[in-house]
């Protein structure tokens, strides 16, 4: 199994991001489950989605404690959430980030994988809006290799209709541009 946590503000799409993942790996015939973790939150306040993989049927229905993959869609967060908490061994940190991986190892302590993409610039360039839940999922697919690309663009189509050319050029744009770096002792 395969378990993944999103972290994100309100109305950036952690959610959305853990369902599409769970029906794309549907899609290739698996089991997986996305869910959120709401409280109070409103928009712009942090809120956290997960999502399982697996091959067999998943009967746990607990948030997940050690996620596999952890993605965060904001990086603002990275100063107020221990993000990498919890985090299973050999587990990768993706991160919307325009800075260098060292400088996001430097600044925050980060000893993981690392898989970084300039999200924000990539949504605002092709999509038009700085909402990068579609680009974050291009760069949780390549450092995870959870699904294959294509039945992820197709959960992005059916969600989004016709504004699902512009999500999928900034998925595939993201599948290009995410770089990884591997644990550093």
């Amino acid at each position: 199994m395969i378990e993944f946590r999103f972290h994100g503000r309100g109305g950036q799409g952690a959610v959305t991001s853990a369902e599409l993942l769970a029906l794309a790996a549907i899609d290739e015939g698996r089991f997986a489950q996305a869910f959120p973790s709401f409280g109070p939150e409103r928009r712009g306040a942090p809120v956290v989605a997960f999502a399982r993989i697996d091959a067999s049927q998943i009967r746990n229905r607990t948030a997940v404690q050690s996620p596999n993959v952890v993605c965060v869609l904001d990086p603002s967060l990275l100063a107020i959430v221990k993000v990498a908490e919890g985090m299973a061994p050999g587990g990768t940190l993706v991160v919307n980030w325009w800075r260098g991986i060292d400088q996001l190892r430097d600044q925050f302590g980060i000893r993981c994988r690392v898989a970084a993409v300039n999200a924000n610039t990539i949504a605002r360039e092709v999509i038009g809006m700085v909402i990068t839940n579609t680009t974050m999922l291009g760069a949780v697919i390549k450092a995870s290799g959870a699904t294959a690309p294509d039945p992820l663009q197709a959960a992005i189509q059916r969600r989004f209709g016709r504004i699902a050319p512009r999500n999928i050029a900034a998925f595939r744009r993201a599948l290009e541009e995410t770089l990884i770096e591997e644990a550093v002792s």
